[in-house]
């Protein structure tokens, strides 16, 4: 390919490729702190941690309320949302997880660059970005206060630069210029990463980084074989020793041990029913579940991955031929950690999130040899996703969530993923490039179908919150630290969380509330029956606000078939704040 040909000016393809590249970046930016974007539960543990934390005005030790869930995680997660929360002063949702945004696009762009690097084409470049933003995985886990954003980075970035020092030098010499010093910036880099989740994850990343290096390197001798171990090595060592720094720094490393590394991990290397029976016959905790685990975070765009290995086991059957470094690389970053997240007895899929980029660049370079008919299914998936949200956002509309314009908005992203959808089936040049707009479509669906749970309609007023200023307030709390929603909601409070599974432990649900009311300031009461348009204690008590909650569990049978295209009966429900009497300003609360 000639220099003119490297660098020809921007065609009408790679300039859609751009676009797309910006609205993903939009959608990821749009309602980072809303109440509901895709997460796990722990995300409020976690800030909760950081929270109390930063109240101490220290750093270590780490401070919880929660039982057994203190050192759930190295310190350098709870001190980036401490500074980025300003200590406590400026401690919002957006502020917490805007760090994790910030990680999250500075992997794209490694990928970006990485593939303009392999392929000189801008327009594959794009394309790599906007397959990784178009992952789940990356959707959830990548823009909230969570490790696996930072984490990711981190432990990519030997595989980075391995990739690049196999695209600048001949492979001969690729060997040599991994030297010494080129692994003591691995081993401080992996080091952050262990510092963000766990010093386990040293043995994929380590792994992956030796056999790349071994395997993509001419036909080694013994020699080199050593050299890269010991080098591999260095970069381990160096790596568990930041992370032994916690150690040194907490008051009170007998905790940490106990908690963090007897608790947090070697717990996760047994189970009660057996190891081999719950390997090879335990449901979702299983083996063969886990091999599932890229085409589980690939999210919407789950069927091209077979489609990509059913394209590599094809030419790797019919040519046989020696695969190049950078394709080698990027096999082995995916093999090893998955072969290594198969051992332990507890497996998730979100243990292979920092392999993800390896896959956003196989997809890339296999994306117009990959069948069409895998890609149409992805469609298929789009538009199911699209109709739900659609309908979701209408239903919300119709009891009195949100303006017609933010449903209007909502609809309007519906219809725009839906041409996507039938322009996708109509025209296959289209195809590909639709399917990833399509799923970023659906993102941006769900992202307006509950900015209207972000605004009033999921807020209490201004003026009560104040009113209720250092009161106890009994909160719902059926899942670790989900108390810690209402620090948003209701700030300056202290929240006593209670069972809302169980409302009727005192007989009837206005027994239960009555004896809540008789032992706090105020309760927050969420309704059992979505028709009910009072508390059950009403009029005896003060109803100082309300808000619409979207209910996150559901019990069997409350989903049918009768019921699925009324979201209203089963997903939303109104949640009151009510008390035995209006508090004074600047009374004190009850001790």
């Amino acid at each position: 390919m000639t220099r003119q040909a490297q660098h020809r000016r921007l065609d009408a393809p790679t300039l859609v490729w751009l676009a797309l590249l910006a609205c993903a970046i939009g959608i990821y930016a749009f309602g980072l702190g809303g109440q509901y974007n895709p997460s796990i539960g722990d995300e409020l543990v976690y800030t909760h941690i950081a929270r109390l934390t930063a109240a101490s005005n220290h750093w270590l030790p780490l401070v919880s309320e929660l039982d057994h869930m203190r050192n759930t995680k190295p310190p350098l997660l709870f001190w980036q949302a401490m500074v980025a929360g300003d200590w406590g002063r400026h401690w919002s949702m957006t502020a917490l997880r805007t760090p994790s945004l910030v990680y999250t696009l500075l992997v794209a762009a490694a990928l970006a660059w990485t593939m303009h690097q392999i392929t000189r084409n801008l327009r594959t470049a794009c394309l790599t970005a906007c397959i990784y933003l178009a992952f789940f995985c990356t959707f959830r886990l990548g823009r909230t206060f969570l490790t696996s954003a930072p984490e990711t980075f981190w432990l990519s970035l030997p595989m980075f630069w391995l990739l690049r020092q196999h695209l600048r030098q001949p492979v001969t010499a690729t060997t040599q210029q991994l030297g010494w010093l080129t692994h003591a910036g691995f081993g401080l880099a992996l080091g952050l990463g262990l510092a963000y989740k766990s010093f386990a994850l040293i043995a994929p990343a380590a792994a992956t980084l030796w056999c790349a290096q071994l395997l993509s390197a001419p036909p080694p001798n013994w020699r080199a074989a050593v050299q890269i171990t010991l080098k591999v090595g260095l970069s381990a060592a160096l790596a568990l020793g930041i992370f032994a720094l916690w150690f040194v720094l907490d008051p009170d490393p007998g905790a940490v041990w106990q908690e963090f590394v007897v608790g947090e991990n070697a717990g996760k290397m047994s189970s009660g029913l057996g190891y081999w029976q719950v390997a090879l016959r335990g449901g979702g905790a299983s083996m063969w579940v886990q091999l599932l685990a890229y085409v589980q975070n690939a999210g919407l765009l789950a069927p091209v991955v077979p489609g990509l290995a059913w394209i590599g086991l094809r030419t790797w059957l019919k040519s046989g031929a020696r695969l190049s470094p950078p394709l080698l690389i990027m096999l082995v970053w995916l093999g090893v950690w998955l072969i290594v997240f198969t051992l332990p007895s507890q497996r998730s899929a979100r243990y292979v999130v920092p392999a993800m980029p390896a896959l956003a660049m196989l997809l890339a370079l296999y994306w117009e040899r990959i069948a069409r008919g895998w890609f149409l299914i992805s469609l298929l998936l789009c538009a199911i996703f699209i109709g739900v949200l659609g309908r979701v956002s209408w239903a919300a509309h119709a009891i009195g969530i949100g303006s017609g314009i933010e449903l209007g908005a909502t609809l309007f992203a519906a219809l725009a993923g839906f041409l996507l959808v039938i322009g996708g089936f109509a025209r296959p040049a289209w195809t590909r490039t639709c399917t990833v707009a399509a799923c970023l479509a659906v993102y941006a669906c769900f992202n307006l179908a509950t900015a209207p749970l972000n605004g009033s309609a999921g807020q209490y007023e201004a003026g009560v919150a104040a009113q209720l200023h250092e009161a106890r307030i009994a909160v719902p709390s059926n899942f670790n630290g989900q108390f810690e929603r209402f620090q948003f909601l209701l700030p300056g409070n202290r929240f006593l969380p209670y069972d809302a599974e169980d409302p009727t432990a005192s007989g009837t649900p206005a027994g239960e509330l009555k004896r809540l009311l008789a032992a706090h300031d105020a309760v927050v009461w969420l309704q059992s029956d979505p028709a009910e348009l009072h508390p059950p204690c009403a009029p005896a008590c003060t109803v100082l606000g309300s808000r619409w909650e979207v209910k996150g569990r559901h019990r069997s049978g409350e989903i049918n078939p009768a019921n699925l295209w009324q979201p209203q009966t089963w997903l939303f429900r109104r949640e009151w704040l009510v008390t035995n009497g209006w508090p004074s300003a600047g009374a004190a609360p009850r001790q």
